[in-house]
Parts: structure tokens; C-alpha cells; sequence
């Protein structure tokens, strides 16, 4: 009898199972975290989509080869977002060349006549450039925490550093983003 597994199962459980051979409970793994990874892997490569697909596909491939090294008593969550960031840092030391490539195109930023009014695509277009600039560590913050949706907590057991440290990241992360799209800020006088 096949054994059927449902979104009551932790992801703790299905990998263990997953350990075991299971394909069915890695396949419900893959189901549950394929697209926020592509998302995480799409924010912290330069908004690739062919690349963060295919990096997502190694991820897996690794959770499947490397899955006896999974700890039962860590969280499941905090451990793919782990490997993933490590991931992105292999990348970004055999990405450097594409790096000064994308700091040499950096457009001038546009100026706004006395009209604040905000357009939302020209704000992310900008945010996600601003991203591309910022070192591996803020954005990698930034992005677990706004984007995925990661807790202070467990943010820092992937970065393997205390929660304070996290939210000093995070702060000096947004101050430093506040002040490289200040043409956006609402408050600014002309």
C-alpha cells in the first residue's frame, strides 16, 4: 500500500522519509519549496529566472545526494534556506567579472519635477538594482526577511549568527537602501 502524505506532515518528517527512499515524500518537499526557491534564487542572482530555475533544480539534486546529512532535531526550513545561501556565495565568487560588467551599466537615476507621485514598477526596477549592488551578506538578509518571509530566528541559524546581529544587518540593510532610492521617499521636499 502506498502511503499517502498530506500538508499536515512536518517537512522535518517528509525528510526524514525522503532519507528512507520515499520518493513521495520528497516529491511533496519539492512541491512546497520549488517556487520560493526559484523566488529566493531569482532575487540573490541578478533577477535571472533561467538561472535561479536551474539553481533550484541543483538544489534539489544536492537534498537528494546529500540528504543523509539532514540533522532530524534542525529545522527543515532553515537548512534548505541554508544550503541555498551558500549556494548563491559560490556564485557570486565565480560571478565577479558579470558584477563590475552590471556596475559599469548603472543607468543615472531619474529626477521627479515637483509631482511625488510614486510609479511601483519604476520602484522595484530601482529596489532590485539597488539589491544587485549590496553586498552577498545584507542581501541575502534582505531578501529572507522581506521576501521569503524568514523570522529573525531563523535567519540567523542560517547565517550561523546571533538575532542581534540579524536585526543590525537588516536595520543597516534599509538604511542603506533609504538612502539609495531617497528619490522615492514620499517626505522628500523638492
Amino acid at each position: 500500500m502506498l502511503k499517502r502524505y498530506d500538508y499536515m506532515d512536518s517537512d522535518e518528517f517528509l525528510m526524514l522519509k525522503s532519507q528512507e527512499g520515499d520518493d513521495q515524500a520528497f516529491g511533496l518537499l519539492y512541491d512546497r519549496y520549488a517556487t520560493k526557491m526559484v523566488g529566493y534564487f531569482y532575487k540573490m542572482l541578478w533577477n535571472d529566472r533561467n538561472r535561479a530555475e536551474d539553481m533550484t533544480q541543483d538544489l534539489f539534486t544536492k537534498l537528494i545526494k546529500n540528504g543523509s546529512s539532514f540533522d532530524k532535531n534542525k529545522n527543515f526550513k532553515t537548512w534548505i534556506f541554508t544550503i541555498a545561501s551558500n549556494m548563491c556565495k559560490n556564485e557570486y565568487r565565480h560571478e565577479e567579472v558579470r558584477r563590475k560588467h552590471v556596475d559599469s551599466q548603472k543607468s543615472v537615476s531619474p529626477t521627479f519635477d515637483s509631482e511625488p507621485a510614486i510609479d511601483s514598477a519604476l520602484f522595484k526596477r530601482r529596489l532590485d538594482e539597488q539589491l544587485s549592488e549590496l553586498d552577498v551578506t545584507k542581501r541575502s538578509v534582505f531578501i529572507m526577511r522581506f521576501k521569503q518571509n524568514l523570522s529573525i530566528k531563523e535567519i540567523a541559524k542560517v547565517m550561523d549568527c546571533s538575532e542581534g546581529t540579524i536585526k543590525s544587518r537588516i536595520f543597516y540593510t534599509l538604511k542603506e537602501l533609504a538612502t539609495q532610492l531617497k528619490e522615492f521617499d514620499p517626505k522628500r521636499t523638492s
